[in-house]
Parts: C-alpha cells; sequence; structure tokens
C-alpha cells in the first residue's frame, strides 16, 4: 500500500485532471460522500485515501466509458 503522502500526491493529481479535463463532473466533488466524514475530529489513514482515490478513478472511468443502455 502507498504511504499517506504518495496517496495524497496522487489524489491531487486526479483531481486536478478532473478538474482540467471534465469540468462537468468537478462540481460535484464537494458532494460526494466519501468525503464527509461522520464524526467531529476523524483520523484519516491510509486506508480511507486509497478509497477515495478509487473513488475518484472510478468516477474519471464513468466518464470515458458512459453506459450505452
Amino acid at each position: 500500500m502507498k504511504n499517506v503522502q504518495n496517496l495524497l500526491t496522487e489524489i491531487a493529481r486526479v483531481t486536478r485532471d478532473i478538474e482540467t479535463n471534465y469540468p462537468e463532473i468537478y462540481k460535484y466533488l464537494d458532494e460526494n460522500p466519501i468525503t464527509i466524514p461522520n464524526m467531529e475530529y476523524p483520523k484519516i489513514n491510509a486506508s480511507e485515501l486509497q478509497d477515495y482515490l478509487n473513488t475518484l478513478n472510478e468516477l474519471k472511468k464513468s466518464i470515458k466509458t458512459p453506459n450505452l443502455f
């Protein structure tokens, strides 16, 4: 598993890519439920960051290959 710093760097890169190349979905990133913690002072670890990175990548993938049905 990647360390926290590498994950944060990758999340920033993917987020910039979405902002630049997919502006129609960038506006929804703040509304993504995975980014809303359910506690006052959440602890973020590499596992949560990896899950968020996976979510961002899946979002990009879904835009690149739209559902044809």
